[in-house]
């Protein structure tokens, strides 16, 4: 992307919760951390078309008798969720006699599940896919999206010229193949079984 706009490309590391108030002072001129397009996101700063088609899907423990979204309405469920996802706002909306326990991290939220102090980490697909392979003996992922979700570029409101330019090249580089060629190059894996299960791959 930054080739393509003839730019130098500097990535700036911080906190999911940090990104959307750098971006409104300037520190930086773009998001690009899978972060979903929400109408509720859309009230602070201006987004691409999509690049990814994803979900929220739900890590549980091995052994629970948690089978779907609706489990999780039950009286005295304990969740886990990253700061400022959209998994802590779909809880806060539509579970809120939840208990809920946010962390800054996505590993504290595996650790509160696979330790049994939560009993559901909500998050996007391709994580929960990651993490339940990374703790087999603990987890389990209930990897078809209850909520479907589109991943977009975050642009600070009125730089309309820099979300024209980014416009083209997610539409240019989608026509050229170039998305495809990342997903089997990077998660051929996580399409292979995805698909085995009929959920569609994200790269569509």
């Amino acid at each position: 992307l930054a080739a393509k706009l003839g730019r130098p490309l500097k990535i700036v590391p911080m906190q999911f919760t940090g990104l959307i108030p750098a971006l409104q002072t300037g520190s930086i001129d773009l998001i690009l951390s899978s972060m979903t397009a929400t109408e509720e996101r859309r009230n602070s700063i201006d987004f691409s078309e999509p690049y990814a088609f994803t979900g929220l899907a739900i890590l549980v423990q091995k052994n629970s008798d948690i089978q779907s979204i609706d489990d999780l309405k039950k009286p005295g469920r304990s969740l886990t969720a990253k700061a400022a996802t959209t998994g802590q706002i779909w809880i806060t909306d539509h579970l809120p006699s939840a208990k809920l326990v946010v962390f800054e991290d996505e590993a504290s939220c595996v650790q509160e599940v696979a330790q049994g102090r939560a009993d559901a980490f909500i998050y996007d697909q391709l994580s929960i896919f990651r993490y339940n392979k990374e703790n087999p003996e603990t987890t389990r992922g209930l990897l078809k999206a209850f909520v479907e979700e589109s991943w977009a570029l975050g642009v600070a409101k009125g730089n309309d010229a820099l979300r024209e330019q980014v416009n083209e090249f997610v539409k240019s580089f989608r026509a050229e193949g170039g998305f495809e060629k990342l997903g089997a190059q990077y998660l051929q894996e996580e399409k292979k079984f995805l698909e085995s299960q009929g959920i569609p791959f994200i790269i569509r």
